[in-house]
């Protein structure tokens, strides 16, 4: 069965960075389509971005430009490397499997599973 984890969040100063991982037990990561997500205190969860199987991405708005994400399946991992962090990135991410293509803007609406979720802080 999928489980996911992620790990590398913590505390960033503004236009700082962060890589978080995504990393994938029970299958082979190259097989699906994995998602980034978040949700901040208080707010709905939003879709962060996605990459396909054949490495196809797409972003949220906010986040494109400053975030990439990628895989690397000899490490049935996901990355996500966010550059020039700003306070309002602050949240937990959680990645996930998306219920759409990443070439669709339904991607971003759910996931099929979620990990447990990394605290992600930009602060001063």
């Amino acid at each position: 069965q999928l489980q996911l984890v992620e790990s590398g969040g913590g505390l960033a100063q503004p236009g700082g960075s962060l890589r978080l991982s995504c990393v994938a037990s029970g299958v082979t990561l190259d097989s699906y389509v994995i998602g980034w997500f978040r949700q901040a205190t208080g707010k709905e969860r939003e879709g962060v971005s996605c990459i396909s199987i054949s490495n196809v991405t797409n972003y949220g708005d906010s986040v494109k430009g400053r975030f990439t994400i990628s895989r690397d399946n000899a490490r049935n991992t996901v990355y996500l490397q966010m550059n020039s962090l700003k306070p309002e990135d602050t949240a937990v991410y959680y990645c996930g499997v998306p219920t759409a293509s990443c070439l669709s803007s339904y991607w971003s609406i759910n996931s099929y599973y979620w990990g447990p979720g990394t605290q992600v802080t930009v602060s001063s």
